[in-house]
């Protein structure tokens, strides 16, 4: 059937936005192909020497072997994703599921509702048998994984119910703001996602969070002593110190801030606990306090908040646009198909966007380390967890430069250590 759709855009100007639009889907797939493929290429099989004190050879020649495992199955999950949405493109999927939606006779908001899930449900179907052989087979295959059928299956229910809990009402209002208020009608979107967005940053560790793991107080103790004199001396205040289960699904290690204010709190994933001793989890801790007092945190939103912004800003100009529809060979022009479109038009400005806040977030990485060195008066015990956390992650230590510039939002650690090290002998 795809060898029909170039009959029908022969000779018609519409099709141009068919052309641009199956560019953007191809570029973007040659793009992580050949990114991935120069990163695999620069794998050394040297270990750095600043490793040399926590990684062996066997460790060392298994995280690269985890590199390139990952690397070739994304590429793999990417090449079918893309050739799947290239024959929905052309074959007219989007008009079928369209008239489908259509045939329950509901109201435009209520279609639009049906349409958006019926295609992120398809979506999700597509991407599930990739996630089961990533999670059980991959995962499991470098001794990462700890999720149990019941667990996978429980935490994609749970998944769904909050997409459609969350997700449902968000749409209903976009699509609402847009069919009724004409020119502003994006501001309108733009004021209302913030709002929601700022107040799911509160209610995430409250509702959200511990419906997929558990969340315990830290045991009195050392650890909790020298945490909390700590945020004392740097006059920061916390809620509480907890500890997070994350051993039920993974053995990777992790730690975060959750909530503003005085309701935050520090969480440690169980793993990490078991990973680093007490005097590197603190080092954690104060790159983590780093992002905070650098008000990177701050800064971060206020920049995502300007980025969804100028989204829906350039959304409005699309909206209602019967040649794109028509690239996408629909009978009906809808706003909420239009939303779904643009999604691919504004694919290569969210890479762009992309390569400034991963630079900006490199930078603040950056900037942390130094706080903790700073406030800690060493660099060894941060240097120290990063090893640590990175032979234990199976890290990539010789990422290619260009593969850093487009996707990585953490500078490599061995780029970071190296900085922490010149920080420090500046320091002393």
């Amino acid at each position: 059937m795809g060898h029909r759709i170039w009959y029908k855009y022969a000779g018609s100007p519409m099709h141009s936005w068919l052309y641009i639009i199956l560019f953007i889907i191809l570029t973007s797939f040659v793009l992580e192909t050949v990114l991935s493929i120069l990163n695999i290429k620069v794998l050394s099989p040297e270990l750095p020497e600043e490793f040399s004190d926590v990684y062996n050879s066997e460790d060392y020649a298994q995280s690269q072997e985890y590199t390139k495992a990952t690397t070739f199955f994304s590429l793999i999950e990417n090449g079918f994703t893309t050739t799947i949405t290239i024959l929905f493109l052309t074959d007219g999927g989007f008009n079928l599921i369209d008239i489908w939606a259509r045939s329950f006779e509901f109201t435009e908001i209520v279609t639009g509702i049906v349409y958006v899930g019926t295609l992120m449900f398809l979506s999700f179907l597509i991407s599930l048998p990739f996630s089961i052989y990533s999670t059980f087979v991959i995962e499991n295959r470098f001794g990462f994984n700890r999720t149990t059928p019941s667990t996978f299956a429980v935490d994609i229910l749970k998944s769904i119910f909050l997409t459609t809990v969350i997700g449902t009402p968000v749409l209903a209002l976009l699509l609402w703001f847009f069919g009724t208020y004409g020119p502003v009608a994006w501001f309108l979107c733009w004021l209302s996602i913030t709002i929601i967005t700022i107040l799911l940053q509160f209610l995430a560790p409250i509702l959200i969070l511990p419906l997929f793991n558990t969340f315990t107080p830290l045991e009195q103790g050392s650890l909790q002593e020298t945490i909390r004199s700590y945020a004392e001396k740097e006059k920061f205040t916390i809620q509480g110190i907890y500890t997070m289960d994350g051993s039920k699904r993974s053995t990777k290690a992790n730690a975060f801030f959750s909530g503003f204010g005085r309701f935050r709190k520090i969480v440690f994933y169980d793993t990490l606990l078991k990973t680093l001793n007490n005097s590197e989890i603190l080092a954690v801790l104060a790159h983590e306090m780093g992002h905070f007092k650098l008000k990177h945190i701050l800064k971060s939103t206020v920049a995502a908040i300007l980025q969804t912004g100028i989204m829906f800003y350039i959304l409005s100009f699309f909206l209602d646009n019967s040649d794109i529809s028509t690239a996408f060979q629909m009978e009906h022009i809808s706003i909420y198909a239009s939303l779904v479109f643009f999604g691919f038009i504004y694919s290569p400005i969210n890479i762009f966007i992309s390569l400034f806040f991963n630079a900006a977030s490199r930078r603040h990485e950056f900037e942390a380390d130094k706080y903790a060195l700073q406030t800690l008066n060493t660099a060894d015990t941060l240097i120290s967890s990063l090893k640590k956390l990175s032979q234990a992650n199976l890290s990539n230590l010789t990422p290619h430069p260009l593969y850093v510039f487009f996707y990585y939002s953490h500078p490599p650690v061995l780029t970071r250590i190296q900085a922490l090290t010149h920080a420090s002998h500046e320091h002393s």
